[in-house]
């Protein structure tokens, strides 16, 4: 039982870290986006990684989430 506990308080930190990724890489690409001469590659690649961030994220708050009852 102490194990399901740790893991989840492990879980809640990497979900408190991606999340705070996942913010940065909105702000980056929000930057990014408004210079007319931002790199469109590195842009496609941010969007990407954010994409990534916001599955993980939406997997990990659905394992620290209780089950329903059937």
């Amino acid at each position: 039982m102490q194990d399901d506990f740790t893991d989840a308080a492990g879980w809640s930190e990497t979900l408190m870290l991606l999340r705070a990724e996942h913010r940065d890489l909105d702000a980056a690409i929000d930057q990014l986006s408004a210079n007319p001469l931002g790199d469109e590659l590195l842009l496609k690649r941010l969007k990407k990684r954010k994409l990534a961030l916001k599955d993980r994220i939406s997997h990990l708050e659905r394992m620290l989430e209780p089950p329903e009852p059937a």
